[in-house]
């Protein structure tokens, strides 16, 4: 099986939002890592994908806030359309 580069977008870039061929490729990589056998490789990466806004906020009115801090979710997109302090709220 080949191995797709994949361009995630580190922490310091987050400023903008990634590409729909970006995050393909992050979901391309983590199916392969998972059909591997490499379910936390898989999980780390999904985890760096901007998580989209309107289902951040239904994962905080379903599980909590601390379920997404905890996480380590990538909230920038749902802070960028809520507001810095939206899991407080």
């Amino acid at each position: 099986m080949a191995r797709v580069q994949c361009k995630t977008v580190e922490a310091g870039e987050r400023q903008r939002k990634m590409t729909f061929d970006e995050k393909f490729d992050v979901v391309y990589q983590a199916t392969l890592l998972s059909k591997a056998g490499d379910e936390e490789g898989s999980m780390r990466l999904m985890k760096a994908l901007p998580m989209e806004p309107y289902m951040a906020k239904f994962w905080k009115e379903k599980l909590g806030a601390d379920f997404l801090i905890q996480g380590g979710w990538d909230l920038s997109e749902a802070e960028a359309e809520y507001g810095p302090d939206w899991l407080s709220k």
